[in-house]
């Protein structure tokens, strides 16, 4: 990791724009870097398509979110330690030193009984860190929610070496950010810089239209001496074309860097 934070676009920022989009726009705005999340854009799964598309650019990748979302629970497979040893795979190759990776969903118990272990000794055997991430009780309404991640969906509860914060899930979860990222310390690798309101949806707003204190928990990160990776994972979809989407990516990148203490190249 180096002195200061870089600052990276999530490829999932720019759905329904392809994982070529999202290169293109990290460099034409000026990110520092780009997160693969691999996913249903069949391009996303392939190892020497992304190398490429990131050395055209010369954008480099700083991280790969595994396919563990539902909607990616076929993607590489449905073994989900083959996902892993791909996406620690495809790391390794394009260059990124982060996989990004949720907690088992609470029907994969065989998964889940060895998660942790497991997760550890994939990091010692190929020196990727596999950040795990925060999620949320599943909720419906104001009522209290399902646990349905084991062995939890808070990651600073357990032994992890290397953890992932996104806003817009502790908004969910109703979790207060910046205490998430003391409890982590230097655990807290990589952070999914967005937004969310409180309600029961995963919003992923743009950082600083909700109420997560976005701005705290990145001057919080500055003054910690954080120097992992700020991530813009953002929802673009509604955009109403490219203007509106180019403007959003704009104002988090800026957001982002002016919070951060960070110049802007």
């Amino acid at each position: 990791m180096g002195a200061t934070p870089l600052v990276g676009l999530s490829t999932a920022s720019v759905y329904p724009e392809s994982t070529a989009h999202a290169f293109g726009w990290a460099a034409q705005l000026g990110y520092d870097a780009v997160e693969v999340m691999v996913g249903i854009d069949s391009l996303s799964q392939q190892v020497e398509a992304v190398r490429r598309l990131s050395e055209h650019h010369e954008v480099p990748v700083c991280a790969v979110h595994a396919p563990c979302l539902l909607f990616t629970q076929r993607v590489w497979g449905t073994d989900p330690w083959v996902k892993l040893e791909k996406s620690a795979e495809m790391a390794a190759t394009v260059g990124a030193d982060v996989v990004v990776v949720h907690p088992p969903f609470r029907w994969q118990k065989d998964y889940a009984a060895g998660f942790v272990e497991g997760i550890a000794s994939l990091e010692a055997r190929t020196g990727i860190a596999f950040a795990v991430e925060n999620m949320y009780p599943w909720r419906a309404s104001s009522r209290r929610g399902m646990e349905m991640y084991l062995p939890g969906w808070d990651p600073s509860d357990e032994a992890y070496a290397n953890t992932t914060i996104d806003l817009s899930h502790a908004a969910i979860a109703r979790s207060d950010v910046i205490a998430m990222a003391a409890r982590m310390g230097d655990r807290l690798r990589h952070v999914h810089l967005t937004d969310g309101s409180g309600s029961a949806k995963d919003e992923h707003l743009v950082p600083g239209r909700g109420i997560m204190r976005a701005a705290e928990l990145l001057e919080h990160l500055a003054g910690s001496g954080f120097s992992g990776h700020v991530v813009l994972e953002i929802n673009t979809r509604r955009a109403a074309d490219r203007a509106e989407r180019e403007a959003d990516l704009v104002e988090s990148l800026e957001f982002a860097r002016s919070h951060l203490g960070v110049t802007t190249p």
